[in-house]
């Protein structure tokens, strides 16, 4: 990923609200559409111009053949705020996280951490995050279902993961059961991604626990019922599962591993 700065300048006399809520707007749109990462962004006033910090998966992501129709409606917004199009000023590469994915990808799926800052769409063949502007539009123009599903997953990961509290049970419930709203939104957008790029895409299932090594590789495809979803050696040293029919990929326990 890359760091890049962003200045908007005012045109004319405004208001630091009107200029506050256009900028705001604008870079949501572009978080929905997956050309910047992360949830905060902070914006400051100095010199008589407004400056924010980005990061985005690629040197390229602001271009304009990117944009969705909600940022270029925000592009129109800056200027009725009095502000000039954003300047770009490339600061660098990010050394503390992924480089995005630039070979075509013969298979992909859905996959995300609550350390993970990046496109939840990974390759394949690397693991390495595709950025979601690359696709077609996946719902209303944009990736905002996408982006809004994987900060929920994120949110359930990072309660499992600290194991303080009985919402530990319910959030691994959300990231581990084929029967939970988050797996039903999750399965549905790898559907309708795999529907829009004709290239077999499929959803990360987290596992953990399970009584017994033996049993966790004798368990079947929690979907379907499949026993011939274990895979001969585990995918990117990772994942000891894959059911074709049900378009899922897990991982062996991570109790008994």
């Amino acid at each position: 990923m890359f760091v890049i700065e962003l200045r908007f300048e005012p045109f004319a006399d405004t208001t630091i609200s009107l200029a506050e809520k256009a900028i705001n707007q604008y870079l949501e749109a572009l978080r929905a559409n997956g050309q910047i990462l992360g949830r905060e962004f902070a914006v400051a006033y100095n010199d008589g111009e407004f400056k924010v910090r980005l990061m985005m998966p690629e040197k390229t992501s602001l271009a304009h053949r990117h944009n969705s129709p909600w940022v270029k409606a925000t592009l129109s917004g800056l200027t009725e705020a009095k502000l000039l199009a954003p300047r770009e000023k490339f600061i660098g590469q990010d050394i503390n996280s992924e480089v995005s994915n630039t070979e075509p990808a013969s298979w992909q799926l859905l996959y995300t951490s609550y350390v993970h800052m990046c496109s939840p769409l990974r390759s394949g063949g690397n693991l390495l995050p595709i950025p979601l502007y690359q696709i077609p539009a996946t719902f209303n123009g944009d990736h905002k279902r996408i982006i809004k599903w994987q900060s929920e997953w994120q949110a359930c990961d990072e309660l499992q993961m600290a194991a303080a509290t009985k919402a530990e049970f319910a959030a691994l419930d959300e990231i581990s059961s084929v029967d939970s709203d988050m797996f039903r939104r999750g399965w549905d957008i790898r559907g309708r991604i795999e529907y829009l790029t004709q290239i077999p895409t499929y959803y990360y299932l987290y596992r953990v626990g399970g009584q017994s090594l033996q049993s966790e590789l004798n368990r079947p495809c929690p979907k379907c019922g499949s026993a011939e979803w274990k895979l001969d050696s585990p995918l990117l040293d990772m994942f000891q599962f894959r059911c074709e029919p049900c378009r899922i990929i897990s991982n062996l326990s991570w109790d008994h591993q």
